[in-house]
């Protein structure tokens, strides 16, 4: 039989779940509300567990609270076993039929795979998908409830977290025809400086990633305008009122019926699109599913 923890060494299970709501919220408020909880309570927790380690889990910045080194990846753990027990106890419940909770940015859920959702239910053979958009994706270690995430861009996964990377990413600036024509885009990246730059809240470095990763000079755009959601962005450029960054995946439709254009044409992103799964969760038959499925349509795609 293999070694197993002996309990009395494990920490409290309520100084974990307080620091697991802190260091996912960002604030001992918020986590007290979410807890139903007072701060106090929280606060002494979080205490409880310092000592217990007998080393700081979290700075205290001007009176913000920020997790130190050895802090971030405690609470990558925490998450992944918290996510652990969660996706246990869901099982429990649900009796004989598996539900797979996935994580997925919502203009990528929207435009990419509720389309070929019904091919990936098929894949799964018996497993349930609930499939959960993400305004602003967080890591899977931050999300007890999901058993998997899709993330796009540079995103680095933790020792407790497997990346599988199943398809590329190309992204580029779009907008209508009349505003492409109105700012004379085709004559080349400087007229971008007329142009009002629409971004996102969720995907806040996508301009500076297309001016770094496409070779061209940053222009001083004349104005900017970000919104919550790169779906609003999109909408937005749609509707004229400026030039976004788009992924291919997101405007594709858009590209063929000539909604909008992309003066510029799309370039590669290196890291692509990937699913995030729990380390202990790679050899799980019906995430094994999953992931053979995103890389056949990933590379269909490609």
């Amino acid at each position: 039989m293999p070694d197993r923890i002996v309990p009395r060494y494990l920490p409290p299970l309520n100084a974990l779940r307080a620091f697991d709501a802190v260091a996912r919220r960002g604030s001992i408020l918020k986590a007290a509300e979410e807890l139903g909880v007072v701060r106090g309570a929280v606060r002494q927790q979080v205490t409880l567990l310092e000592t217990h380690f007998g080393v700081p889990l979290f700075d205290r910045e001007n009176g913000r609270l920020v997790l130190t080194a050895k802090g971030r990846a405690f609470a990558d753990s925490v998450g992944v076993a918290f996510g652990i027990l969660a996706r246990a106890s869901a099982e429990m419940s649900e009796g004989n039929r598996r539900m797979l909770r996935l994580g997925v940015p919502s203009a990528f859920a929207i435009w990419w795979l509720m389309p070929r959702v019904a091919d990936l239910q098929a894949a799964l053979d018996g497993v349930d998908i609930d499939i959960v958009p993400m305004a602003t994706v967080e890591p899977l270690a931050r999300r007890a409830d999901l058993e998997a995430v899709i993330m796009g861009g540079e995103y680095r996964p933790t020792r407790d977290i497997t990346a599988i990377r199943f398809m590329e990413d190309e992204f580029a600036p779009v907008a209508t025809p009349d505003v492409s024509a109105r700012l004379d885009l085709d004559a080349g990246v400087a007229a971008l400086s007329g142009a009002v730059a629409l971004g996102s809240r969720s995907a806040p470095s996508l301009w500076d990633d297309w001016f770094a990763e496409s070779g061209h000079a940053s222009v001083r755009f004349a104005r900017k305008s970000e919104f919550e959601d790169l779906l609003l962005a999109i909408g937005a450029a749609r509707s004229g009122l400026g030039v976004a960054i788009a992924p291919r995946t997101a405007v594709g439709e858009d590209l063929e019926r000539g909604t909008l254009v992309a003066p510029y044409g799309f370039i590669r992103r290196p890291a692509g699109y990937s699913l995030s799964i729990r380390s202990s969760d790679t050899k799980d038959p019906a995430l094994v599913r999953l992931a053979d499925w995103l890389s056949s349509a990933g590379a269909a795609q490609s």
